[in-house]
Order: structure tokens, then sequence, then C-alpha cells
């Protein structure tokens, strides 16, 4: 063997050992976090209501305020004085790496619970079940998935509407011309300038979105629904320990009836920064989801 091949399989040896030390370090989350008094928090920047910034550039949202809840009963469980929270802002292409390179240790938004991504990171009971439609403006006159024939259709990388989209398309030869936006802004903002026809996402960010928008009026939600997603914290596989005592805590939320008043308070009322009332009621799947809490979800 000469020192070439000698040089590259001790590299090759190097980056292995160093990604198994990272791997074991983050682990067993709780006694990370008790070694630090610091608990990591992946959010998101424009997930209305669930995870985005204020007007103070603070994260807030319906899922921020349930990963609040987990802060306080992982504080307690582990008996410690103070407990520090650390904000971690991510995207949809970020926010699985952020969770299976230990970046964050939970992460707060509006994450499809899907047995792909369930090979990567393990997922708590679902906050939230949403469906599949897009967003169009009034005047388009694009009522269902067949009138997007030949249509600019813009998505959000590193969503799981780019596979359903993809595939409607296969099956119904629409001809899409597919386009893609960083971020839910990005994508909505393309609607609204006239780069694209149609926003395909789930229904409740596209009425969060539109709610915000200068001309709300401008703009609908429409479509049959594509699919089901429900929506479910993240944190990393293989620890049983953390993932229980979030089960516990999000079980608990769900029996007291606190999920269903912070459900109340970003659904049914005004949230920041515009005041706009999403006005949404409660679906069945959510509300059987609460009678009976489960982590368990069909794919």
């Amino acid at each position: 063997m000469n020192k070439w091949k000698r040089m590259i399989i001790a590299c090759a040896s190097g980056t292995w050992l160093l990604n198994a030390a990272v791997s074991d370090a983050v682990a067993d989350t709780l006694s990370h976090i008790k070694e630090t008094q610091t608990l990591t928090i992946a959010h998101r920047e424009a997930s209305l209501p669930f995870s985005y910034l204020s007007d103070n550039q603070v994260p807030v949202g319906y899922a921020m305020d349930i990963c609040l809840k987990i802060a306080d009963a992982i504080k307690k469980e582990l008996k410690l004085p103070q407990l520090k929270i650390s904000y971690l802002l991510v995207n949809s292409s970020t926010r699985i790496p952020a969770i299976v390179e230990g970046k964050a240790d939970l992460e707060c938004g509006s994450t499809t619970n899907n047995v792909e991504r369930r090979k990567q990171v393990a997922f708590t009971i679902p906050h939230f079940f949403a469906t599949v439609r897009m967003a169009v403006r009034t005047d388009s006159g694009i009522k269902n998935w067949t009138d997007l024939k030949d249509k600019k259709v813009v998505t959000t990388r590193g969503t799981t509407t780019v596979k359903l989209l993809s595939e409607r398309d296969k099956v119904r030869g629409l001809g899409l011309k597919l386009l893609e936006g960083g971020d839910h802004n990005a994508s909505f903002g393309m609607v609204e300038s006239f780069q694209a026809d149609a926003f395909p996402m789930d229904d409740v960010l596209l009425y969060g979105l539109i709610a915000n928008a200068k001309d709300p009026g401008k703009f609908s939600v429409v479509g049959e629904p594509l699919s089901t997603e429900p929506y479910a914290i993240m944190l990393r596989k293989d620890d049983p320990a953390f993932k229980t005592l979030v089960d516990k805590e999000m079980a608990r939320m769900m029996n007291d009836g606190e999920m269903t008043k912070l459900y109340d308070k970003w659904f049914r009322k005004p949230v920041p920064p515009k005041g706009a009332n999403l006005n949404m009621p409660m679906g069945f799947l959510l509300r059987d989801n609460i009678r009976f809490p489960s982590d368990k979800v069909a794919d």
C-alpha cells in the first residue's frame, strides 16, 4: 500500500470517528441539556401562525408556545434552577439537518411527519393536520387542479408539496412549469407579482400568508385537497428518554385542555403582526387526536 492510499484511509477513518463522536455527544439529549442548562429550539421565519418572527424578530407562534411548554416540563424533570432557551433559525432545507447534526434539540414549526422523514428523525404527537391546496389570484380563473394546464406553479424548496405536485403533473399530463421559492414568503410573493399562477401548499399556511398580504381580497385558496399533512415537532431519533418526556408533556397539554386554548389563541383570534384572524375551526382529525393522543400517523 502506497503512502497516498494510507493517507486517504486515515482521513476517511478520522472523519468517521469525528461523526461518531458528534452523534454520541447528542444521543442523550436530556444529559446534554442538563449539562449545558440550555435547550436549543429550531424555528421558522415565516410559517404563520406556527413559527415566525415578530416585529421585534422574536420567534412566536402556535408551535413555539407548545415548545415553551415542553421546555418547562424539561426544566421540571431535570430539576434545573434555570433553563436557557437558545433559538436557531431554519428553513425547509436546513430543518432536518439541524436536528440530525445536533444543532437543535426540537424543531418547532410546520413540519409534516411522514415515513421518509422518520428514517432520519423522530416526531412527537401531531399538533395540527393540514390539507394541501393552492393560493391563486381571485381573478386568475383557477378553481381546481385541472385548471393549471400549462401554468406556472411555484413550490417552496424542500417541502413535501414538490413531490405531490410532480405526481399530479405526471398523472394528469398538465404540462406544469414548476418554479421554486426559497421560503413560503418568496413563493407567495411570486404569485403576488404575477411570476407564478399558483402556489400549492398546506392550506393553513396559505391562509396565513393571504391574511398578511397587502390586499388579502385579491387572493383565494382553491382546489380539492391533495393530501393530509400531520404537523409534529421534530426531535432526534434513537433517544427514547427524551421522546418519552416530550410525548408525555404533549399528551398532558391535550388532556388538560391547554392545547385547545393555544389553538384558539392562534387560529380563532387576531394574531401579530397585523392582527389577522385566520378564523379556522379545529378540524376533526386534530379534535380526535386531542381526545386520544398518539404519535401514529397514516402514511
